[in-house]
């Protein structure tokens, strides 16, 4: 459908009565777009949080993003005339690609054969705030579903290593497929654990003490190189395992489920025993992670794409997801703010943790952050030097940035830089 422009976006036709929209009209203009398939309780929750509602009808023009797999740029021409479009470099990113968004990349021979990833560039910038380099050993307390984690090891190259956490067993497992069809879990290890009380030390090849090696020790205790054919008794106990519990949410961190390892991921080797040890306070500040992203769970209002989904799914679900105020002070409060502080507390003294949500509303964004901060003498909010030139605008605090949907083309997204200093 034809459409005009607003702002940097194309706006269908039946949407035209927002080209006026102005921070003082709020209310008439959502009297105006009662027409439209967004729920009168989720506009008066856009209006409470300050969200331009208009943000909703830019999906039409909004780029699908991919990666480009490191290595794969001599083949650009190759995959533009497999998938029939032009891969517009994404420059203010680099590595990234912009699609026109009705490109479906999932049968693509491209995709199939691992040489292109989707992650939206917004996404693709909390990580290139990271500033991972080789050696680094990287903690994601929300790994699932994997685009992330991927680009992470793209980053990472040779040397150290990639620790993923999630929540849910599902989704972690679609992690570790996609790890697998890149080839890109050699340096990665997952784990099925709450996030908020994970606690175990990265795996240091170098300094793993090997007292336990003996000849009386049981040699079936260390971990082999992966397989995902398992023997038929430790299938059958993990499947027993999984029936005992009530759902696939893990709360017990003391024993994380390792689902996923590789080969140099500092894995293969180990005993049990050695794997599990968790850090103490002491030891975090010298041997802890030296990148910890945390992309906290949210009410994903942010994402266009994904609010539109509801459209299908029911706007009862959404009232469930989004606006359920129970369901939002447990995300605050638990699943963000408790995410931050564990993460904070695994980093090492010098290390970088990015703390971002796909929400545009204040509560899961700044408030957070400067409740974290306050808590938290050591912690020191840095100025993100790879933002410039990016689409963004400045957050409501210093130093934190902000994506919008209607002028960023991508995906809305919070992102803000911390440090540990020593104490």
């Amino acid at each position: 459908m034809e459409g005009f422009v607003y702002g940097f976006q194309r706006v269908p036709e039946h949407c035209h009565r927002w080209r006026f929209f102005g921070k003082n009209l709020f209310r008439s203009v959502m009297d105006e777009i009662s027409n439209l398939p967004l729920p009168e309780a989720f506009l008066n929750f856009l209006e409470e949080n300050g969200i331009d509602p208009s943000i909703y009808t830019a999906s039409d023009s909004t780029p699908r993003y991919v990666r480009l797999k490191p290595g794969c740029e001599a083949e650009l021409e190759e995959i533009e005339a497999e998938m029939k479009c032009k891969l517009r470099k994404v420059d203010w990113l680099p590595g990234f690609y912009s699609l026109p968004p009705d490109i479906q990349i999932a049968n693509s021979k491209a995709y199939q054969d691992g040489k292109i990833y989707g992650i939206d560039a917004a996404s693709g910038a909390a990580v290139s705030a990271l500033k991972i380099s080789p050696g680094d050993h990287v903690l994601d307390l929300c790994a699932a579903p994997g685009a992330k984690i991927c680009m992470m090891l793209d980053l990472l190259g040779d040397s150290g290593s990639v620790t993923g956490v999630d929540v849910a067993r599902h989704r972690l497992a679609a992690c570790r497929t996609i790890l697998q069809k890149y080839s890109l879990g050699d340096r990665c290890r997952l784990f099925v654990a709450d996030g908020t009380t994970f606690s175990l030390a990265p795996v240091r090849v170098d300094s793993v003490s090997r007292s336990c090696e003996s000849a009386f020790e049981d040699k079936d205790d260390k971990f082999r190189e992966w397989t995902s054919r398992r023997p038929w008794k430790e299938r059958k106990r993990a499947a027993k395992a999984r029936e005992a519990k009530s759902s696939q949410l893990v709360a017990v961190s003391e024993n994380p489920e390792l689902i996923f390892y590789g080969q140099h991921s500092g894995v293969v080797g180990l005993s049990k025993n050695e794997l599990s040890k968790t850090m103490s306070d002491l030891e975090v500040s010298s041997c802890g992670y030296d990148k910890v992203l945390v992309d906290a769970e949210c009410t994903h209002d942010g994402s266009v794409r994904h609010i539109q989904k509801f459209e299908h799914w029911g706007w009862r679900t959404l009232q469930r997801r989004v606006l359920d105020a129970e369901r939002t002070d447990s995300l605050t409060v638990l699943q963000q703010l408790k995410l931050l502080r564990n993460g904070f507390r695994l980093l090492k003294v010098g290390g970088l943790l990015v703390y971002s949500t796909c929400s545009l509303t204040v509560a899961q964004n700044e408030d957070i952050v400067e409740r974290f901060l306050k808590e938290n003498a050591s912690a020191e909010l840095q100025e993100i030097d790879e933002a410039e030139g990016w689409p963004c605008k400045c957050g409501r605090i210093p130093k934190t940035l902000r994506f919008d949907p209607l002028t960023s083309q991508t995906s809305g997204l919070f992102v803000a830089k911390v440090t540990k200093l020593a104490t």
